[in-house]
């Protein structure tokens, strides 16, 4: 029971503990402006590129023009009004948008403006400086074989120019204006330059597309939309290298546009007139055969009155006949539309019926006269009923010749493409800005990634906790010029950080190191050893300047440089504690003074054999003791735990142990890995210094000397 409260009370404390993993806003703005040069950097790269993809880019002139959609016979979006804008009703705008945009269109302007054929400038200085020169080629015709090579058009005059071939050889020389004729590959090549403004010299790309994709490129860039909600305005635009070439192609659409929607509403009326055209001589035939008939036929019996009631008999037959055939004629132009089952064209077919049921009754009582009268009666009708329709055909041809030739459409042209002055393309002002932005979240992006990278420990409370070590100092990272100098040439060659700047806030971090080991440690502690996980972390810098600090204060201190394999500390004539060891130097003959009062240095040496050989024994720790003779302190700055096992051979004859850690490159199983080995060579007084700390989380601010912390 005892046991799982225990675990219970673990966990909860585990739980309880900060997440540091976790940035605040405050420590991503301290990271950042730690890594301020890289990110100015960056934002100075990115200024350059867009500076120069602002100038890269070539300039684009946009015109636009507008066209009005004639929506009078769309009775359905009148009756909707501002509800079909609601409800997403289709505005008559939409189809000729679409309309607009198609091959039917497009092709066209393709073919009048000549927009398969092309004339790139190569030179890429004068594109960086804008000033290339212009060709317009009219017609183009490369042999098939070699379209998809490069040919070349070279400038040679004001009004001359020259084709190059892909080998390289000139092909034709010739005006501009004139159509230009060469054999090439068992073909013919053939050019026509509409327009040439360039240097003499300047080279230039000339090739050939397919019209379908030319096409397609053109609806691309193409800008079609309507202005506002069913107002039947649509507002066209167009970009395009050259200014008045944007405005030209622009309007050859609104005029193909135009012309095409005029001619497929008078196709209907053109195709009906055409029928009528061609049944109006069999008809006329009809009638004049019918006239012959009935005139033929009076001459032979010779002249016959009609009475009142015949003649009367007569009109009702002819009303009825034209009837029937007004509603034949509607009846064929319903079944266009419709299917035989449809009401409509039902409710016409009971119509016609109903009429002929009125004409059987009518000729039905026409046999109750005379013969002569029926056949008068009946060759007078057949002319009557030939005649009015004759006579309605050509009423019907009349009116359709009208249709057609006073047809304008239900589209016209408001305003037409101007050429514009000013370039709409590229915005260098929005390039750059937008260079700059990115140069800087790229930037950003990189420090943190970095960051990410070193995911060690950062939490002095987390180590003290998982290790049972007490963490005694946090050293800021220091950006003073001695850190700067080469290893090799060592601290020796100037004054440790805490005589040279001791006003920095590692100055100040080390002091509160210093003071931590003199209430942590007795007097009999006189032999401190310092290391490091690995290389790097700064276990050489803090062991300096922890010893100038003891030194300043009155002891007697000697550093000892215990890596024999690249120690940083020379020592005198290369004497130093290989030397010792090998029984060749005395300790104060390879101890040197350095500038620190107090301070001697005792360097690495040169070692004969493996360093870790020397150590074994007692040899260095009767070295230890006799040190502990001549000098109140004595520091060992071992190698890195990691790479060499001099420090673990160290470890059992010192009498205080600090390892030095770099903030947030271990990983905390590192540590206590490294700590449990330690420990296997001897139980020893430990503690941990963590170096090359970065304080995001703010900034004290002291007074007089104290400086910043």
């Amino acid at each position: 029971m005892q046991e799982e409260s225990k675990q219970q009370t673990i966990s909860v404390a585990a739980i309880a503990q900060p997440q540091n993993d976790t940035i605040t806003l405050l420590e991503a703005i301290g990271i950042l402006w730690k890594r301020r040069l890289f990110l100015c950097g960056m934002v100075l790269l990115g200024a350059v590129v867009g500076l120069l993809v602002s100038f890269w880019i070539r300039p684009q002139f946009t015109s636009d023009a507008l066209l009005q959609i004639d929506v009078k016979g769309n009775k359905a979006s009148k009756a909707m009004g501002e509800m079909g804008a609601l409800l997403e009703v289709a505005s008559p705008a939409d189809a000729e948008i679409e309309l607009i945009k198609s091959r039917m269109v497009l092709s066209y302007v393709v073919e009048e403006e000549h927009l398969c054929f092309s004339a790139t400038p190569v030179n890429k200085l004068k594109r960086l400086l804008h000033k290339e020169g212009r060709m317009d080629i009219e017609a183009l015709e490369i042999p098939e074989v070699a379209r998809a090579d490069e040919w070349l058009a070279v400038a040679t005059g004001a009004n001359t120019y020259k084709v190059i071939t892909p080998e390289g050889s000139t092909l034709v020389e010739g005006n501009v204006g004139d159509l230009l004729k060469a054999p090439y590959a068992g073909d013919t090549l053939s050019i026509r330059v509409k327009l040439l403004r360039a240097e003499d010299g300047e080279v230039f790309r000339i090739g050939q597309s397919n019209p379908l994709m030319a096409s397609r490129d053109l609806s691309k860039s193409l800008k079609v939309a309507e202005k506002g909600k069913q107002t039947g305005i649509i507002g066209v635009s167009y970009s395009h290298r050259y200014a008045d070439r944007a405005a030209s192609i622009l309007n050859t659409i609104a005029n193909t546009y135009l012309r095409q929607n005029v001619e497929m509403r008078s196709a209907e009326a053109e195709k009906t007139l055409e029928f009528l055209e061609q049944q109006l001589p069999g008809v006329k035939s009809k009638l004049d055969s019918a006239e012959k008939v009935l005139a033929d036929y009076r001459h032979s019996i010779g002249s016959v009155d009609m009475t009142g009631e015949t003649q009367v008999h007569l009109q009702k037959e002819v009303d009825l006949q034209k009837q029937i055939l007004a509603l034949e004629q509607e009846r064929q132009q319903a079944t266009r539309l419709f299917k035989e089952e449809h009401p409509t064209v039902r409710t016409i077919i009971k119509q016609q019926e109903k009429l002929r049921g009125e004409l059987a009754k009518l000729k039905a009582n026409a046999e109750k006269m005379p013969l002569t009268q029926q056949e008068v009666m009946r060759l007078q009708e057949e002319v009557q009923v030939n005649n009015a329709l004759y006579t309605t055909m050509l009423n019907n041809i009349q009116q359709l010749r009208v249709v057609r030739a006073g047809e304008v459409g239900n589209v016209r042209i408001v305003d037409y493409a101007q050429i514009e002055p000013l370039q709409s393309k590229p915005k260098k002002l929005n390039i750059l800005i937008c260079a700059v932005a990115a140069s800087f979240m790229i930037g950003v992006l990189i420090v943190f990634l970095l960051r990410m990278l070193q995911n060690g420990v950062r939490s002095s409370s987390e180590i003290e906790r998982e290790t049972d070590v007490c963490v005694y100092a946090k050293i800021p990272e220091c950006h003073n010029a001695i850190l700067h100098r080469r290893k090799h040439k060592g601290h020796t060659a100037g004054q440790p950080l805490v005589s040279a700047a001791p006003d920095d806030p590692a100055s100040e971090a080390i002091r509160s190191l210093q003071t931590a080991m003199d209430f942590s440690t007795t007097g009999a502690n006189k032999n401190i050893m310092v290391t490091g996980l690995i290389p790097g972390v700064g276990k050489s810098f803090v062991s300096l300047n922890l010893a100038a600090l003891h030194a300043v204060s009155g002891k007697k201190v000697l550093l000892i440089d215990a890596d024999m394999r690249r120690g940083v500390h020379r020592g005198r004539k290369n004497a130093g504690l290989a030397d010792v060891l090998a029984g060749k130097k005395d300790i104060m003959e390879a101890s040197v003074e350095s500038p620190v009062k107090n301070l001697f240095v005792m360097g690495a040496g040169r070692a004969a054999v493996s360093p870790s050989e020397l150590l074994r024994g007692k040899v260095f720790a009767d070295m230890l003791a006799k040190a502990d003779e001549n000098f109140d302190l004595v520091i060992v700055d071992t190698p890195p735990v990691s790479l060499v096992t001099d420090a673990e051979l160290i470890w059992p004859v010192v009498d205080f142990n600090l390892v030095v850690l770099h903030y947030g490159k271990h990983s905390m199983d590192e540590i206590k890995e490294t700590i449990k080995k330690l420990k296997l060579f001897g139980d020893k007084p430990c503690a941990f210094v963590m170096n090359h700390c970065e304080h995001d989380r703010g900034h004290y601010y002291g007074y007089g000397y104290y400086g910043k912390y």
